[in-house]
């Protein structure tokens, strides 16, 4: 049996032939025709009978179905209104299934809920263009979110789970492993999708990093690391020095009281070292 009905290029033209759709460039939309690929996705979402779970830009219903037939509740939010009516098809045809036509980087939280309550995990085949962006947004805006399991650009996934003093590691990665942890992923060949993407996909699961600290402290967390990365190349001392608009001196004095070598560059610093950073931006501030 497979995980999800329409996860075939047969069945995936099928649909789109029936409703006189085809993929639109500007959406960059690929729809996913590998069940192989979706069983692993949910295998790895690890759902819950009666889970509520958002997923962001649902497409057809291809990994929306395997979700349902897994015992999930769906919100799903889809942006382009030619696929409304197909979605609605699905959602006729299920009990737990909600479908949002919004814009995922914009929608009100207060809209992505389900009658089994709020969102526990989020699984999404992403927007490439919004992808980042989404993620991040739900893991600092949706409290009862506990993990993601999403396809996103390869290039992305590895921004996610990058290390310190690698090329990928930046203040995208700070701010996530702020919220959360990356775990296990996989590649997914190009061959997997209709049609087929310019660029190389993986899935990476995210797990919400239980960190006890109060939001006010992360967000200042947060606006270190971005002040720390503006100027990548140029020691910590004078990047947060251009990023958080204060002299060097004032700067210089910042990383010593959080004990940090001015020296260093941004992408040597740890996520500890920065929640430092942070606090003493907080105490600062206040």
């Amino acid at each position: 049996m497979p995980h999800s009905r329409l996860a075939s290029p047969s069945a995936t033209i099928g649909v789109l032939k029936r409703h006189g759709l085809y993929t639109r460039k500007s959406l960059g939309q690929h729809f996913l025709i590998d069940d192989n690929i979706v069983g692993r996705i949910i295998e790895s979402a690890a759902i819950e009978p009666g889970e509520p779970v958002l997923e962001i830009g649902p497409g057809i219903g291809t990994l929306t179905d395997a979700l349902l037939t897994a015992g999930a509740n769906v919100v799903a939010v889809e942006y382009d209104t030619r696929l409304v009516p197909v979605l609605a098809e699905l959602e006729a045809h299920s009990g737990s299934l909600s479908v949002v036509h919004a814009d995922a980087v914009t929608v009100p939280t207060n809209r992505l809920v389900t009658p089994a309550g709020a969102v526990r995990a989020l699984v999404a085949n992403l927007p490439y263009a919004v992808a980042a962006t989404v993620v991040l947004r739900f893991l600092e805006e949706l409290p009862a979110l506990e993990r993601a399991v999403v396809m996103v650009q390869a290039e992305v996934a590895e921004r996610m789970a990058a290390d310190p003093g690698s090329k990928s590691y930046g203040a995208y990665t700070v701010k996530l492993a702020l919220r959360a942890t990356a775990g296990a992923r996989f590649t997914v060949p190009r061959s997997c999708f209709l049609p087929p993407p310019r660029v190389d996909s993986a899935v990476i699961r995210l797990d919400r990093a239980e960190r006890g600290l109060p939001v006010r402290l992360l967000t200042s967390a947060a606006r270190a690391a971005d002040a720390a990365f503006t100027q990548r190349r140029k020691t910590l001392r004078n990047s947060l020095a251009a990023g958080l608009g204060l002299a060097v001196s004032e700067a210089s004095a910042m990383l010593e009281e959080a004990g940090i070598d001015g020296s260093l560059r941004a992408e040597n610093l740890e996520v500890e070292q920065y929640i430092e950073l942070g606090r003493v931006l907080q105490s600062r501030s206040s």
